[in-house]
Order: C-alpha cells, then sequence, then structure tokens
C-alpha cells in the first residue's frame, strides 16, 4: 500500500522546549477542530504547504544536528498519521528516538473512531501523547501542554521516570530566526506571543508549537 505524502507546515531539530532532550520537531499542516483562542492559526486551513515523502523528511531530519527525541504537534498530527508512522518507523531505524505527540482529539476518540487511516499505528509508536482540545480559559501557563483540560498520556515506559514534569513545568520556548522568519518553538508563557508581535516590526511571528 502507498504511504501518503505529508502536509507539512513546519520543522525545527535541536530543540529543548518540546519535551526532554534535544528533539526534532514536526508541525503537520491543517486541523479540522478550530479551537477558539489557538496560538498557530495558520497551521489549521487543511490545504497543501510543503508536501513530502515520509523518507524524504526522515533524511533530511537525520541529515541535520543529532536529536534523541521527535515531537509531533500542528495542525492535528492524527489526520496523517499513516504518512507520520512511516516517518518514525524512518527515523528509528537510525536513531532510537522517543516520540511525543499533541493532537486535539481525546485518545479515546482515538481508539473508538478515529479520524483517518494509520491512527492505531502511530499510537503503537508514540511514547507521550497530550490529548485533547486546546481550551483558553484553562490555560494556566504550565507544563507542556495548552491547557489544564489535556492529559498527558505515557503510552509506554520510557519517559514515565525520565525527571521532565510534563504536567507542571515552567514552559521554556526559543526563537528560530532565519532570513525568511522568526519561528517560535514551545508553548508560550502567557503573554509572549502579544510582545513578540509588538516588536517585530515586519510581520507577526510563526509559532511553533501545539
Amino acid at each position: 500500500m502507498d504511504v501518503p505524502v505529508l502536509n507539512i507546515a513546519a520543522t525545527s531539530t535541536a530543540t529543548e522546549s518540546l519535551g526532554p532532550g534535544f528533539r526534532a520537531v514536526v508541525w503537520v499542516q491543517g486541523c479540522p477542530l478550530n479551537c477558539r483562542g489557538c496560538v498557530a492559526p495558520e497551521w489549521i486551513p487543511i490545504q497543501p504547504r510543503r508536501l513530502v515523502p515520509p523518507a524524504e523528511l526522515a533524511a533530511d531530519l537525520l541529515a541535520g544536528p543529532a536529536f534523541d527525541g521527535l515531537t509531533l504537534s500542528g495542525g492535528e498530527p492524527m489526520l496523517q498519521a499513516q504518512a507520520l508512522a512511516e516517518l518514525v518507523r524512518r527515523i528509528r531505524a537510525e536513531n532510537e528516538i522517543t516520540v511525543i505527540c499533541f493532537t486535539g482529539f481525546t485518545l479515546a476518540r482515538l481508539r473508538a473512531t478515529p479520524p483517518g487511516p494509520g491512527v492505531a499505528e502511530l499510537l503503537s509508536q508514540i511514547d507521550i501523547l497530550v490529548d485533547g482540545p486546546y481550551v483558553a480559559a484553562r490555560d494556566d501557563g504550565r507544563g507542556l501542554r495548552g491547557s489544564t483540560n489535556q492529559v498527558v498520556h505515557h503510552l509506554t515506559d520510557r519517559l514515565r521516570d525520565c525527571g521532565y514534569d510534563f504536567e507542571h513545568r515552567v514552559r521554556t520556548a526559543e526563537l528560530h530566526v532565519d532570513e525568511r522568519s522568526v519561528t517560535l518553538v514551545g508553548i508560550p508563557p502567557h503573554g509572549l506571543l502579544a510582545t513578540l508581535d509588538s516588536v517585530l516590526a515586519d510581520g507577526p511571528v510563526v509559532r511553533g508549537d501545539s
């Protein structure tokens, strides 16, 4: 069976702001949930952005700075579960990474009525799943999740005793700058996005968060 191409909004490598260790990050384009207050609204439209085969993206990431983990976000990763599962397989053939994934769907919904093909396969490869829609009124500014209704699921034990506080840690974020854009990587502390948007005269920051 042919694996579909990935529709990618952005990627990053060697970040420490979206999980323990040095991580590569893949943000997919497209989300059906339209959570009010989403911090990456430009990645909600389900439209082509950067179309790339999983094998090609895996090679690109592995050719960059070394990383020991992969974080999947968006957009909504579960809409591209089949291709992301292939991406994880390709990377793990070369590098024994841990995998963190953010999704606006609950784990129960994903198991009962998956939104597309490959969801069960991707879930089987994920170590930490952060699930549930973003609710701005429940954003307490803490942890590796956008709001307190979201649940951190340890689907394996690989990161259970790593010492990283997924729910209550102080949030950190990084600015990755190139000649075309400034990308904020991480779940932003309260007020950070508004501050950045106000000081960057050339336009809003590209959000690289969950």
